[in-house]
């Protein structure tokens, strides 16, 4: 089984390059952000609430993966979920609970932060990982993660 660190070695072998580094650290959670925020959008058989949208069980099985490589990811990861969950709560209501609203937000969000993305992979000049193995779209947050682990001292 591939660990958490054999990924983020990958990944990392396509991430050298400072200015895209810092184009991941501002872009990787805007996407993550705007990518629970069109979930959130969609219609839900009862009221929305941070718990009960259908953001929170995509998110719910990725942290099912991250469970699985680290546990120490995995609870990073959850409360970066806490936040991405708030925060589309926050969105939703601060656009007057409208699903619309916050799917349009989310999807310029989404778009612009991605066109980052490959700028930045442009200027690297290498592909990003996910184009070989989809598991990478995952890995970009918890990449940044492994960052602040190693700062604070945190074994993951």
């Amino acid at each position: 089984m591939k660990t958490m660190q054999w990924y983020f070695d990958r990944y990392g072998e396509s991430h050298q390059n400072q200015t895209n580094k810092t184009i991941h650290w501002i872009c990787v959670p805007l996407i993550v952000f705007s990518l629970a925020g069109l979930l959130y959008a969609i219609p839900f058989p009862d009221e929305k609430n941070i718990l009960f949208n259908w953001a929170a069980p995509v998110l719910l099985i990725a942290l099912l993966f991250y469970i699985q490589k680290s546990f120490s990811i995995f609870i990073g990861m959850l409360g970066y979920t806490a936040l991405v969950l708030f925060g589309n709560q926050l969105l939703y209501n601060l656009l007057a609970q409208s699903s619309g609203k916050l799917a349009v937000v989310s999807i310029s969000i989404f778009a612009i932060a991605w066109v980052f993305q490959f700028i930045g992979h442009n200027i690297e000049g290498k592909k990003p990982s996910f184009i070989d193995d989809m598991k990478f779209l995952l890995i970009g947050p918890a990449w940044l993660l492994h960052f602040i682990y190693k700062k604070l001292n945190i074994k993951y």
